[in-house]
């Protein structure tokens, strides 16, 4: 075996890990009763809606989503669902299902409170937009699994560090694609508002957000996807749920709990899927458009005449 020579040195050691380390520690020491109340407030809202999800009959849960799929799109919607939620209920998954569907429900709204605030920022604002845009990238690209390691330091293991990396890992689209939902509405039918005097405030509620409300949708779809793929990763870390059965699965190779917990991820993740796409799809904005326009674009002289 050939012996090769120790490679010249230029660049100096980086211990850019150890400084965050260090300043994480420092941080954590400094405000942990505080995570530890947040950690108890998040464990209390997950488990209260678990178990409101748990209280019926699983049948009975089943044939409400069936209706509300069925009223949201179409009855193909609908059957689909009492299919896949009666698969999973044959499966022996629905307990941890509805863990994980409250989990996602919970993630998503607290990334929604967060990120489509921010998304309206950054429409409003270029010099938001140039510091949140770095930010979303940093998030987005960062893998799912490192986000794992400094909220279980801050809240330990269980579903409260489970909760926190999923609203990381997710919150992005939430607040680019609305962001881009409200700079794609058309700049005339605002200009036209603003003449007529419209203030801002208006303009956002009654102009802006109806109009981009198809993106913002699809910003939702897309939390709601993050929020269940990390949901699941979140078995690692104690979050309960189809997580957990998939983790057991790997770990005793068991193929039939994988399968099992996988196939149940699959149906939760067409569902929740389908039905947010349905309201995004059914765009209201066209109708809206009509109306603003025809609200805000009457000239004065028209008007005089």
């Amino acid at each position: 075996m050939v012996e090769r020579a120790a490679p010249l040195t230029i660049v100096p050691s980086l211990p850019i890990g150890d400084l965050l380390e260090t300043g994480f520690t420092w941080f954590k020491d400094t405000f942990d009763a505080f995570f530890d109340v947040v950690g108890d407030i998040i464990t209390g809202a997950i488990d209260g809606l678990a178990g409101v999800l748990l209280a019926p009959e699983p049948l009975v849960l089943t044939v409400i989503f069936a209706l509300l799929a069925w009223l949201v799109r179409d009855w193909k919607l609908g059957i689909g669902t009492l299919v896949g939620m009666v698969l999973i209920i044959g499966m022996g998954m629905w307990d941890p299902a509805m863990d994980t569907l409250a989990l996602v429900v919970v993630a998503t709204l607290v990334a929604l409170i967060i990120g489509v605030p921010l998304g309206i920022l950054a429409a409003r604002s270029a010099v938001v937009s140039r510091i949140l845009r770095p930010v979303m990238d940093f998030l987005q690209t960062m893998p799912g699994f490192v986000w794992l390691v400094p909220v279980v330091k801050l809240f330990s293991i269980g579903v409260a560090g489970a909760m926190v990396a999923t609203v990381i890992f997710a919150v992005a689209p939430a607040v680019r694609l609305t962001e881009l939902g409200i700079r794609q509405v058309d700049s005339e039918v605002v200009e036209a508002g603003q003449a007529f005097g419209a203030g801002p405030r208006q303009i956002l509620k009654d102009i802006q957000l109806p109009l981009a409300l198809p993106t913002v949708m699809a910003g939702v779809n897309q939390v709601i996807m993050l929020s269940l793929s990390m949901a699941v990763i979140g078995g690692l870390v104690g979050a309960g749920g189809l997580g957990n059965e998939v983790v057991s699965g790997i770990s005793t190779l068991n193929l039939a709990l994988g399968f099992d917990a996988g196939i149940s991820v699959v149906i939760l993740a067409i569902f929740l899927d389908r039905l947010t796409a349905s309201i995004g799809s059914r765009r209201p904005g066209h109708g809206r458009m009509r109306e603003l326009r025809e609200r805000f674009t009457r000239t004065p002289a028209g008007s005089a005449a």
